[in-house]
């Protein structure tokens, strides 16, 4: 789909770009091969341009693209680099600042799935992340890069989908647990989980030293990471729909069939933690 796009240049939208499809024009190299006036007149500088872009397409930098396209346009990028895919998803202690650190990270690549958790391994990750040109996440640009970044104190220059724009300009809304649903994933045990939880879960580790809540919160960090790349996978289609290549570029559903998870929820922590908040709760109204 990349190589259909016009909308990453500058002075080009969507609408112009879907004038250039109507003519006939589906391709950079359909455009370098064409008379049509209209495009120099556009902009100027426009074969030239696509000539850079094949450059940059043959180099293999998805970074280029990424900072040319909205980010509700990066679903654009997504088949040409999948086989250097990371889907990442952190968990945190809840607080944000001096106070907030990261508690794991679970990173999926569409094959293997890896885990970092704070206190074991969780400095690994700054070394493996750097094997991947694409990030995808949910929501990461405002929250896990930024918070990946201060809390390692390093830069991720990998191009990075973050799916939050792509679905919500799809008319998906309700965070990412919310998209699962409407997209028919099924959580399991973990269903109705949230971040949130994920916090008390780290808690109940580090104050009982009951490994069946570490365990719980990997398998739901897990999860998040894995999930990504069928919502990824249904976000591109959907979007390709409104394209003249939604025949001929369409990427099959994801088969995660012969994942082995590393962990599974431990149903018994989860009914007493949450057990446990709903009588906080409870006795919080009382004393109101």
């Amino acid at each position: 789909m990349l190589k259909n796009t016009f909308c990453h240049i500058p002075g080009i939208g969507p609408k112009f770009e879907r004038r250039l499809w109507d003519k006939g024009i589906l391709s950079w190299e359909a455009l370098l091969n064409s008379r049509e006036t209209v495009l120099t007149r556009r902009v100027p500088s426009f074969k030239l341009l696509v000539n850079e872009s094949l450059e940059q397409f043959d180099a293999g930098n998805p970074n280029y693209f990424s900072a040319l396209l909205h980010a509700k346009e990066h679903w654009r990028i997504f088949p040409h680099y999948r086989d250097s895919i990371a889907y990442i998803d952190i968990e945190t202690n809840g607080f944000a600042g001096p106070y907030g650190y990261i508690t794991a990270i679970s990173l999926y690549d569409g094959k293997n799935v890896r885990y970092y958790v704070r206190g074991e391994n969780l400095d690994n990750f700054k070394k493996d992340i750097e094997e991947y040109k694409v990030i995808v996440t949910y929501n990461g640009k405002c929250f896990d890069v930024p918070f990946i970044e201060n809390h390692f104190r390093m830069r991720m220059p990998q191009a990075h989908i973050d799916l939050r724009y792509i679905l919500r300009d799809l008319g998906f809304r309700g965070g990412l647990k919310g998209c699962e649903k409407q997209i028919g994933i099924d959580r399991g045990e973990l269903d109705g989980l949230d971040g949130y939880f994920a916090v008390l879960l780290w808690n109940d580790y580090k104050r009982n030293r009951n490994v069946k809540a570490l365990e719980t919160l990997l398998a739901y960090n897990i999860q998040d990471v894995i999930n990504l790349e069928p919502l990824m996978i249904t976000a591109y289609n959907l979007k390709l729909k409104n394209t003249p290549f939604n025949d001929s570029l369409v990427v099959p559903p994801a088969s995660h069939s012969d994942i082995v998870l590393p962990f599974n929820a431990d149903v018994d922590t989860i009914e007493r933690i949450l057990h446990e908040q709903a009588s906080r709760k409870s006795k919080t109204v009382q004393a109101l």
